[in-house]
């Protein structure tokens, strides 16, 4: 049984794994061999090889190229990058730290129409978030939000708030009341309460609402495209935008380009590895 279910854990890894590996091949590659019709997969410090083998001479020349400016875009794949994790990472830490707060005073606090409210939070992702960006467009000129940092990490925080508010509701119901009650009596204040008693036990809760968030704002591209055009552009509509290059899609530098874009995320998830296991498992076992 063990044997049957590590052959089927290592088969399903592998196939996750192909297309990150042939990204991988394709940033040691030059151009050429790149779009070859002749599918060249392994790599060789040979000084030449024939047209129709699979080596090809590895070189570092697609991580270099980063630097690079090409034809649609302003700048090079760096500054993108910077631009994603900015974007990212401060719409994550506004949407967890809200929704955690929001989470809490829906589940300790006897709120009218808390259900009510709960379902309309829920609601504001029934609609694809590109049904809205004309209205979004139209406020954000308003209050000049457009091409700026600012307004993108609202957006996002705004778009993940509804997750941000369920999943850690769930994670501070399973929290007893009775740790909160014991520390009032203690003398603690509602605030260092939440602070020194919930906001510990919901580490767990946080990082899996985190890695969401940041999943979420990581990719999204219709926003990020339609609201920005010159200061805040990340690394999708980078992407998107050298499809106009007179030369053709330079592959090996957006194979090394995707491999630093998803980066982040895998180093963020491995940090948090331990609470992910255990919040994803938060509430299925009663003492």
């Amino acid at each position: 049984m063990r044997a049957l279910r590590w052959l089927f854990v290592g088969g399903y890894f592998c196939v996750a794994m192909l297309p990150l590996c042939w990204l991988l091949l394709t940033s040691f590659k030059v151009r050429d061999e790149s779009i070859t019709v002749h599918p060249k997969f392994i790599p060789t410090l040979a000084a030449t090889v024939a047209p129709d083998d699979p080596y090809f001479r590895a070189n570092l020349d697609g991580y270099r190229q980063l630097a690079a400016v090409y034809a649609g875009a302003n700048r090079a794949f760096l500054h993108y990058l910077g631009n994603s994790l900015l974007i990212g990472l401060f719409s994550t830490a506004c949407s967890v730290l809200i929704g955690t707060c929001a989470a809490y005073g829906f589940s300790r606090f006897n709120i009218p129409g808390s259900k009510d409210w709960l379902f309309f939070i829920l609601s504001t992702r029934f609609l694809p978030p590109l049904a809205v960006v004309v209205p979004v467009l139209m406020m954000y000129r308003e209050f000049d939000l457009q091409n700026s940092h600012l307004g993108l990490i609202l957006l996002y925080t705004a778009f993940n708030m509804s997750l941000a508010v369920w999943l850690m509701k769930g994670f501070i119901d399973e929290i007893p009341t009775a740790y909160e009650e014991a520390a009032l009596v203690d003398g603690y204040t509602r605030l260092q309460a939440f602070r020194l008693i919930i906001l510990p036990r919901a580490a767990s809760g946080m990082a899996v609402t985190a890695v969401f968030c940041l999943i979420s704002a990581w990719n999204e591209y219709g926003f990020a495209m339609t609201l920005n055009n010159q200061q805040a552009v990340t690394v999708p509509v980078y992407f998107a935008g050298l499809q106009g290059n007179v030369h053709g899609l330079p592959w090996p530098q957006i194979g090394a380009g995707v491999l630093l874009f998803v980066a982040p995320i895998i180093v963020f998830t491995a940090l948090v590895r331990k609470h992910l296991l255990r919040g994803v498992t938060f509430g299925t076992i009663k003492h």
